[in-house]
C-alpha cells in the first residue's frame, strides 16, 4: 500500500491512539512513524522488545542526522526499533527545538516513507502520527507523499467545523485540480471521528452530509470508539483484554474498511513474492502478523504495553 497520515486541527482528539490503534491491527507489515514536528511520546512510555527502554536517538532524530547524504527507503528500517509485542516504530524527536534538524527533510521523509511499500528487501506500509497541524507547518510538505491524509475529529460541533475548514485548506494546497476532480486526487482526505460507540453512525452521516453540503473533498472514513479504558490500555497504563475493547475493535474495523475500498490500489508487486503471498508477509503468515507471532496475536499492546497516550 502506501503511506497513510494522521493529524488533526486543534485540541487533543486522540490522535497518537488512533495511529497504534491502526497500526497494531493493520492487514499488512506496518512502521509506525512519530512524525510530529512537536516531538513524539512513545519512546518515554514505551517499552523495547528486549524488554528495556528505547533509544530516543534512534528514529526521526537519527534521521535527520543521516538524511541530507540522500534516504533510500530501506534505510528507514536501520533507524527504527522494535516495540514490545513486535510493532516496528520510528520514535519521534524530544521536542519540537529538535525539528530544526529535519527543516528541508520533510519531502525527503515522504518519499521514502511512500517508497517503502515497494521495497524488494522488506515491504511496509508506513501509518504516520503527524499531530496537530495548522498554518505552513512543514509536516505539510509530507503528506504531498501520502496516499490518504486521516483527520482526527471528536464531534462536539465546533471540532466538526474546524476539521471540515482544515480539509478544504488541505485541498486547495495539496490538490492542483478543481474540487471535482480533487475528489478523486491524492492524497486522499478523510475524516476518523472518534465518537461514543452507540450514536457513532448516526453522528457520521451527520458529519458526511455536512461535508458535502460545503463541497469538502473529505468524506468520512469511518469512527473510532471513545474507549478511555481501551487507551490506558493500549498506553500500557492498564491491564485487560486489549484486542476485546472497544478501541480495538473499532480500529480492526476501520482498517479492513480502508484496506478493502484502497488496498488494491495501493498495492504494489514485490519480485520474488509467491503468488497470491502479500508483501511484507512470510509463506503461512496472516496479513499484519509478525515473524514468529502465533496466529490471532495483536502485534503489540496486546503482548505487551505500546504507549499512545492521546494528544
Amino acid at each position: 500500500m502506501a503511506l497513510i497520515a494522521l493529524a488533526a486541527d486543534k485540541g487533543s482528539p486522540g490522535v497518537t491512539t488512533a495511529a497504534v490503534a491502526l497500526s497494531a491491527v493493520w492487514p499488512r507489515r506496518v512502521l509506525l512513524a512519530e512524525a510530529d514536528p512537536a516531538g513524539g511520546d512513545l519512546v518515554y512510555r514505551s517499552q523495547a522488545a528486549h524488554g528495556g527502554p528505547l533509544n530516543p536517538n534512534a528514529g526521526m532524530l537519527s534521521i535527520a542526522a543521516t538524511a541530507r547524504r540522500g534516504l533510500a527507503p530501506d534505510q528507514l528500517w536501520d533507524h527504527s526499533q522494535t516495540l514490545s509485542g513486535g510493532l516496528d516504530v520510528l520514535v519521534g524527536i524530544g521536542s519540537s527545538e529538535q525539528a530544526a534538524g529535519l527543516v528541508g527533510q520533510w519531502p525527503l521523509l515522504g518519499r521514502a516513507f511512500a517508497s517503502l511499500a515497494e521495497s524488494p528487501q522488506a515491504p511496509a506500509d508506513v501509518i504516520a502520527d503527524c499531530g496537530r497541524i495548522s498554518g505552513e507547518t512543514p509536516v505539510l510538505d509530507l503528506f504531498a507523499h501520502a496516499s490518504l491524509v486521516l483527520l482526527v475529529a471528536r464531534t462536539q460541533p465546533e471540532s466538526i467545523a474546524r476539521v471540515r475548514d482544515r480539509a478544504l485548506a488541505l485541498s486547495t494546497r495539496l490538490h492542483s485540480s478543481s474540487r471535482g476532480g480533487a475528489q478523486l486526487a491524492t492524497p486522499l482526505i478523510g475524516v476518523l471521528l472518534v465518537a461514543d460507540p452507540g450514536d457513532s453512525a448516526k453522528v457520521a452521516n451527520q458529519v458526511d452530509s455536512m461535508l458535502i453540503g460545503a463541497q469538502s473533498v473529505a468524506r468520512v472514513m469511518g469512527t473510532l470508539a471513545h474507549d478511555q479504558a481501551g487507551a490506558e490500555q493500549l498506553a500500557g497504563r492498564k491491564r485487560g483484554r486489549l484486542d476485546k475493547s472497544l478501541l480495538i475493535r473499532s480500529a480492526r474495523q476501520i482498517a479492513r474498511d480502508v484496506y478493502q475500498q484502497y488496498g488494491a490500489a495501493w498495492t504494489f508487486p514485490v519480485q520474488g513474492a509467491a503468488p497470491g503471498q502479500m508483501a511484507g508477509n512470510m509463506p503461512g503468515q496472516m496479513p499484519g502478523q509478525m515473524p514468529g507471532q502465533m496466529p490471532g496475536q495483536m502485534p503489540g499492546p496486546a503482548q505487551g504495553p505500546i504507549p499512545g497516550a492521546r494528544r
